[in-house]
């Protein structure tokens, strides 16, 4: 059995609440933050995709601060198994393939590259791992989403490798 799980539909497995823990660690001076929240994908209003819409508490240095972010995942006409990843403001980040349960990405910003991989484990787990390098970066980043089946207890039962 892989270690990755399929997804022929990203946006429909994506679609719906997501419980989010997050590391972060500076490889350079050993520091390290969480944060823990949530990430909500909905139907766009305007273009077949979604609106990913993350909200929690980012802690870094024994400071506490509410963190957000606002992302859009659109439709990409390869098929139902890719996505285009947006800025809320329209910018390109990254491109996104699940068809085989695992995807590589860059995103170059500046003097930076920002190096993700995305990996499903099943109908209700995936996560992401961004490495970060450039000048004054080394950061290594890592998130785990849960399902949030609180609204359908039932979700996780009804699912099947390789459905979005």
């Amino acid at each position: 059995m892989s270690e990755y799980w399929p997804v022929t539909d990203v946006l429909a497995y994506l679609t719906g609440s997501w419980r989010v823990e997050r590391s972060v660690r500076d490889l350079a001076s050993g520091a390290q933050g969480s944060f823990s929240g949530t990430t909500v994908f909905e139907p766009l209003d305007d273009e077949k995709g979604l609106l990913h819409h993350e909200s929690g508490t980012f802690v870094w240095q024994d400071v506490t601060r509410p963190a957000e972010r606002t992302l859009r995942f659109l439709a990409d006409g390869d098929g139902a198994g890719r996505a285009d990843v947006r800025f809320a403001d329209g910018r390109p980040f990254h491109d996104l393939d699940l068809t085989s349960g695992r995807h590589v990405t860059d995103h170059p910003c500046a003097a930076d590259l920002y190096r993700g991989e995305f990996t499903v484990r099943d109908a209700d787990h995936w996560r992401t791992v961004w490495r970060v390098g450039g000048p004054t970066k080394d950061l290594l980043l890592t998130t785990d989403y849960t399902r949030d089946t609180g609204q359908d207890p039932e979700h996780a039962s009804k699912r099947k490798p390789g459905q979005g």
